[in-house]
């Protein structure tokens, strides 16, 4: 009996406790854990990401390669990876705690004279990146509201995954949400005649989940958020400026989230 005892106190065995626990009752108030997946690119090659996601103190659950589009799964999805950082969604914080991180081959953008010049995407990266999402979507029982970027959860720091990656392609695949272009169109029209002030975009930007001040005044942090949205559902101009077709495509996200919950 003190050889167990010893070995219980030396070596944490299983069952040493000899505590007992009943499973025989399931609450029905539960649900998953993950309730966003972000995603982001490497700005590196397949080795160089590889390296930095298992040998340093930044990780995510998967990373996907260029050609052949090889999903690579580094964290077991149960445990918690290093991949948001400081980061905030629709008052959450610290999103590495609840979210699945997604990392894309990508070396993501290279400053020229002319400007940034944005790496596209492959089409089998893209393709692969689909069917992972409903997989994960289906198991945890996630909405088109929790595919996030790395920029929407932190544009204050971040630009990943950039302009040059196809959100309207996932939200053809019913992955996120999407403005529809009709109200977009009739919004343009209103608009164009009157721009809402900037503690309207601060209320509306705020509305869909984005930590944003609501100041009314366009600093540098408003423009951040704005030019983060813009990279998303807007990627030709991303300057962070309050303009027309912002507003509508703003305002037609927004109303489509009110009447489907």
């Amino acid at each position: 009996m003190k050889f167990r005892v010893l070995l219980c106190l030396l070596f944490s065995l299983t069952g040493c406790s000899g505590l007992k626990i009943d499973d025989s009752y399931q609450s029905v108030s539960q649900d998953s854990r993950v309730q966003f997946i972000v995603l982001h690119y490497t700005s590196a090659d397949l080795a160089r990401s590889l390296y930095l996601l298992t040998q340093q103190p930044v990780s995510s659950h998967y990373l996907i390669a260029e050609q052949p589009a090889t999903i690579y799964r580094l964290v077991d999805e149960n445990r918690r990876a290093w991949h948001a950082g400081n980061s905030q969604w629709n008052g959450r914080t610290w999103l590495n705690s609840s979210s699945i991180g997604i990392e894309l081959v990508n070396q993501g953008y290279t400053e020229t004279p002319e400007g940034r010049i944005w790496q596209p995407w492959s089409e089998q990266q893209v393709e692969a990146l689909i069917v992972l999402l409903k997989d994960i979507m289906q198991r945890h029982g996630l909405t088109a509201d929790h595919v996030l970027a790395h920029s929407d959860i932190a544009p204050q720091r971040k630009v990943d995954p950039g302009p040059a990656f196809p959100w309207q392609r996932l939200a053809q695949e019913g992955l996120i949400r999407w403005p529809d272009p009709q109200e977009v169109a009739q919004h343009l029209t209103v608009f164009k005649q009157q721009l809402p002030s900037v503690d309207w975009f601060q209320k509306q930007l705020a509305q869909i989940g984005y930590a944003v001040p609501e100041h009314g005044e366009l600093d540098q942090a408003t423009r951040n958020v704005l030019a983060a949205f813009q990279m998303k559902y807007r990627p030709q101009q991303y300057d962070g400026e309050p303009d027309a077709q912002t507003a509508a495509m703003l305002l037609a996200l927004t109303t489509q989230m009110r009447s489907q919950p």
